[in-house]
């Protein structure tokens, strides 16, 4: 009775199979049967080699000690691919490792030890499993300790299994799990290795040169500084991307590779030569950058325990393979959604668009606060440095919004491998209740400027080739870089000829860049979203308007010198129009008399016009809106596209519009390539 209280406690424990432990349970009943017996008083030495011979057939055959047992796929896919990185325990190779040299329990009570005992044991040449296991496991032991000497062992380690230098041949084979792993074990391992002590929440990473202490020896570290300039302005606070959960944006481009993927920040402008369109780089520009820190022999190198490096930084639009010791091309590890995640975390653009409606000249007088040597005071921004050779595709936010709101569009266009290299894109940033007419004439001046600025000798022909995309006020904005008014928005205030109008010429100037219209030359194709080009729904009633006149301030630089030239001038109809300016709301009314004039001109025909338009429901798009706009007003039939969306007004970063802007793009690319 007793011997088997004894085996059920045996077999009873959590996890124990009666298959795997039938030795032990023959060890019990063998023990118990031989003191009954001796209590007994009989022989044993016959009768107990009978009794436990019988008792070890019984107990084999309940059970095998090798077995299998049937999982789901889930299950069995894990279990071959748990490492350090996923699960935070040691691979599958790596416990091999340990199990060949019974090290596995040491591994848990001496684990420097036993890294110390694996390392003196590897071999000069190969022995790519040690090897393998050396990484990993010293990754695992530095998360445990905290000890960032055991992230560089892990990198160096990986980099010597992946890059073995001297001619030494790669063994691993691209099929085997633990050649990406590898990677990932290198990468990580430098972006914690280099992380800035105490900074457990930011993961900021520090480049810096010195000397470094590993588990086995030192590394010595060297900095090029040559990738710490981008766009003319010094880069800092570099933070790990492989740390960010991104949220917000419907996927995540990852360029996999080699090297510590990091985001980092504009800091000062550097002194010296200016940097063409340094300007035109927004202040909170995050930049996605990779560090790699490039092992000399470090193969090699590992028994003697004197290791060298060098830290190199690569930005993402700059360079996308780095040649390796061998003379191989790598390609370099980037993370570009993460890096414009965490610029627009907590970004001021969000809570600005409602100052920017109702404030004229807010973002203006935002612009001017910034240092004029530094930040354009026209509102176009860049989101890389200017290169040429890239078509400049430009983003026009609608009324109360702004260039965040193409947050999920940008994302999709970096993500597209042609698109970001044949391709460049700007933002244009402006008070969105001021008059359609003023903020047109600023994004044209921009526009201008810009191109001039690029390309002053007119010799980068992808300059001439502009797409601009606008979203609902954005897109008259747009249309109004691409039609020639004449003089007709002009004759509606005045009955002289501009010329003849006694003003000032900041004020001409003032008036012909808001009134007189003509296609810019390096305009090629627009696109319109939810676009009210014959009106808003909501701005077509007196109540919105009039409490949109109350509540809007237009700039006041812009409103004094226009009632003071009004005072002045003897045009009774002029002087009525320029004391008392639009607001965007009323110039998006279907009522309003300058609306109806720009309705009729249609887009000039050698610029190529597409529409999307939104219209929530499911009935005849001809009788639908989207909240804010009516199928009829966004149609022109100019267009040489429409796409119509099941959606909402705010359409611009659903997958349907984001898929016909690419294919637009795509499209524009083509022609581009076969005038050439």
């Amino acid at each position: 009775m007793e011997t088997m209280k004894r085996v059920k406690k045996i077999t009873a424990r959590p996890g124990i199979d009666i298959g795997l432990q039938s030795s032990e349970v023959l060890a019990v009943v063998m023990a118990s049967a031989a003191s009954l017996l001796k209590r007994l008083h009989f022989n044993v030495t016959i009768i107990e080699i009978v009794l436990v011979s019988g008792l070890a057939l019984i107990v084999s055959g309940c059970a095998n000690p090798v077995g299998v047992k049937n999982v789901d796929i889930q299950t069995g896919y894990r279990l071959q691919t748990e490492s350090v990185l996923s699960v935070g325990q040691p691979s599958d190779a790596s416990q091999k490792v340990l199990r060949r040299n019974g090290l596995l329990d040491r591994f848990e009570a001496e684990p420097s030890r036993v890294l110390a005992e694996l390392h003196a044991a590897l071999k000069p040449t190969g022995d790519d499993d040690r090897l393998f296991a050396l990484a990993e496991l010293s990754f695992l032991h530095a998360e445990r300790t905290g000890d960032r000497a055991y992230f560089l062992a892990s990198a160096v380690y990986a980099w010597a299994l992946l890059l073995p230098g001297d001619d030494n041949e790669v063994l691993l084979k691209p099929s085997d799990p633990r050649f990406r792993l590898a990677y990932d074990l290198y990468n990580q391992g430098v972006a914690q290795g280099l992380a800035a002590p105490g900074d457990e929440d930011d993961h900021e990473v520090r480049l810096e040169p010195g000397e470094y202490k590993l588990p086995f020896g030192t590394l010595q570290v060297t900095l090029d500084k040559s990738g710490l300039t981008w766009g003319g302005y010094r880069l800092d606070h570099f933070i790990s991307t492989s740390t960010l959960a991104v949220h917000g944006l419907r996927n995540r481009y990852r360029n996999p590779g080699l090297g510590a993927s990091l985001t980092a920040s504009l800091a000062a402008r550097q002194k010296g030569e200016k940097v063409i369109g340094s300007e035109r780089l927004g202040p909170r520009t995050q930049v996605p950058v990779t560090a790699l820190l490039r092992f000399e022999h470090a193969r090699a190198n590992l028994a003697g325990g004197k290791l060298s490096g060098r830290l190199e930084l690569y930005a993402s639009d700059q360079a996308e393979t780095v040649a390796v010791d061998d003379g191989r091309l790598q390609p370099i590890e980037f993370d570009p959604t993460a890096a414009l995640a965490y610029q627009l975390n907590d970004s001021p653009l969000y809570s600005m668009e409602i100052s920017a409606f109702f404030r004229g000249g807010f973002i203006s007088g935002l612009m001017s606060d910034l240092k004029s040597e530094d930040r354009t005071q026209d509102g176009l921004f860049t989101l890389q440095p200017h290169r040429a050779g890239k078509i400049p595709v430009v983003l026009v936010h609608g009324t109360a919004s702004s260039p965040a709101r193409w947050a999920e569009l940008i994302n999709e266009l970096q993500g597209d491998p042609i698109i970001r290299k044949r391709f460049q894109i700007w933002v244009f940033l402006y008070d969105s209740g001021n008059p359609i007419g003023y903020s047109a004439g600023l994004l044209r001046t921009a526009l201008t400027n810009a191109v001039q600025e690029f390309d002053p000798e007119g010799k980068d022909t992808t300059l001439q080739r502009m797409v601009v995309i606008g979203h609902s006020q954005g897109g008259l904005l747009t249309k109004l870089t691409a039609i020639d008014s004449g003089t007709r928005l002009w004759d509606r205030v005045s009955n002289k000829p501009l010329d003849e109008v006694l003003v000032n010429p900041e004020i001409r100037t003032l008036l012909r860049r808001s009134m007189f219209f003509k296609p810019l030359p390096f305009v090629e194709r627009v696109v319109f979203i939810s676009t009210p080009h014959h009106g808003a729904m909501l701005a077509a009633r007196r109540v919105i308007t009039g409490l949109a006149a109350k509540l809007i301030s237009l700039p006041r630089a812009v409103l004094g010198e226009l009632a003071q030239a009004a005072g002045t001038i003897s045009d009774e109809k002029l002087a009525a129009a320029m004391s008392s300016p639009p607001t965007a709301v009323d110039n998006m009314s279907p009522n309003n008399p300058a609306l109806k004039i720009l309705e009729t001109i249609p887009v000039m025909p050698r610029i190529k016009a597409h529409s999307i338009i939104a219209v929530e429901g499911d009935g005849p798009k001809e009788e639908g809106d989207d909240g804010v706009v009516t199928y009829r007003s966004a149609h022109i039939d100019e267009a040489v596209s429409e796409l119509v969306v099941r959606w909402s007004h705010s359409s611009q970063g659903q997958p349907e519009v984001i898929e016909e802007i690419r294919r637009i793009l795509n499209e524009h690319l083509a022609t581009f390539y076969k005038k050439d």
